[in-house]
């Protein structure tokens, strides 16, 4: 059989220098290396099919050369499904603060980046005038306040009239209640804080002029952070609160599990998309505004079988894998036609390959179906 081989080679070999020879010197040379790669894939793979045919008639003849390779066991695994989006990081607070009092604006107390509380003061508005009727009025109050009290203490001892007794009370309470009144104004010209947070915008200057309902400053509180992203009508039975998701931010570089927190109810006419919010943990660089890509969970499969994806290939319009197969004796690659059901951080899901067996990871590059391999 061997000596055939040498024959079968001598002959082929010989066919093409004839054919090389007759060729004009000045003939298309492209054409002629095109022909002998074409001679020399042919003979390779009658070389191999003899190979093969020589090893199965004589198991101890040493005319095959296996290829080293490697492989791994294929096991069962968790494997999830996601639908994939792009989303933005927004702030649960962020608030833009604008005036309730008119005037002009005489401090500003923060600047920007200035972390504040909830109710600290930010800005003042001129209170001059207010705060001087406040003073007077306070004044007329400790007067009237001490008439009540003589004509309540002479009431008491049935001296005097009821009418003087409840007159003296009006003036008193009337007082409380325009100063109680005033006071409020005079908060009014304050801009505070309704929540805690940092000032990420200042939109006043001392001594410009203010009116009620102008912006004045913005807040965003940065602890609690939340994306905000459209996922396809498609995908609107599958999408659930609760649902895991892997947040990618790109400009950190890091991946964030999270829950969708809020699956909106309405499709976006013009999108044909609905809303949906995750809730994230905090980290010190995330900022509002940031992009993200989202992976939502929409379904887990919990014995999946998977291999890594760069190992499949695509031959005739079908998916292939390598397995290894062995009698003992001699090892060789099969071919293995697979289907791919999801892929996900260089896995594939697939079926056509069972636990237990082995898939070829390492040298399947150019692997051929029944060739002899050693692990």
């Amino acid at each position: 059989m061997k000596s055939t081989i040498y024959k079968f080679i001598a002959l082929v070999l010989f066919s093409t220098l004839a054919i090389a020879c007759g060729s004009s010197p000045a003939g298309d040379k492209q054409a002629q290396l095109d022909s002998l790669k074409q001679q020399q894939a042919s003979i390779k793979e009658k070389i191999e099919l003899l190979e093969k045919e020589i090893a199965l008639e004589n198991p101890t003849a040493t005319v095959v050369k296996a290829k080293d390779v490697g492989a791994m066991e294929v096991t069962t695994r968790k494997f999830d499904y996601y639908v994939q989006t792009q989303g933005r990081v927004e702030a649960e607070n962020n608030i833009m603060l604008s005036a309730k009092g008119m005037g002009v604006v005489t401090q500003v107390y923060v600047k920007e980046g200035q972390s504040v509380a909830k109710g600290q003061t930010l800005a003042q508005i001129d209170n001059s005038v207010l705060v001087k009727n406040i003073e007077s009025m306070k004044s007329q109050l400790e007067l009237v306040t001490t008439v009540f009290e003589r004509q309540k203490n002479l009431w008491e001892q049935k001296i005097g009239t009821e009418v003087q007794y409840l007159q003296a009370k009006t003036n008193k309470e009337s007082l409380e209640k325009q100063i109680a009144g005033l006071n409020e104004q005079n908060e009014m010209t304050k801009i505070k804080a309704s929540v805690a947070g940092t000032i990420d915008e200042i939109l006043v200057k001392v001594g410009e002029n203010i009116a009620p309902g102008m912006p004045a400053a913005r807040i965003v509180n940065t602890t609690e952070l939340k994306l905000t992203a459209s996922v396809s009508e498609a995908h609107v039975t599958a999408i659930k609160t609760g649902n895991k998701v892997i947040v990618s931010i790109p400009e950190l570089k890091k991946d964030i599990e999270a829950r969708v927190t809020f699956v909106g109810k309405n499709i976006d006419m013009l999108s044909r998309t609905f809303p949906i919010e995750v809730s994230l943990p905090y980290y010190e660089d995330l900022r509002p505004n940031m992009s993200a890509v989202i992976k939502v969970v929409f379904q887990t499969e919990p014995n999946a079988i998977t291999v890594p994806i760069n190992i499949v290939q695509e031959l005739n319009g079908e998916k292939i894998v390598f397995v290894v197969q062995s009698d003992g004796k001699n090892t060789v690659a099969k071919k293995r036609v697979v289907t791919i059901l999801g892929v996900y951080n260089g896995l594939a899901h697939v079926t056509g390959v069972a636990a237990g067996e082995k898939v070829v990871t390492v040298g399947y590059q150019g692997l051929s179906d029944g060739q002899f391999i050693k692990l």
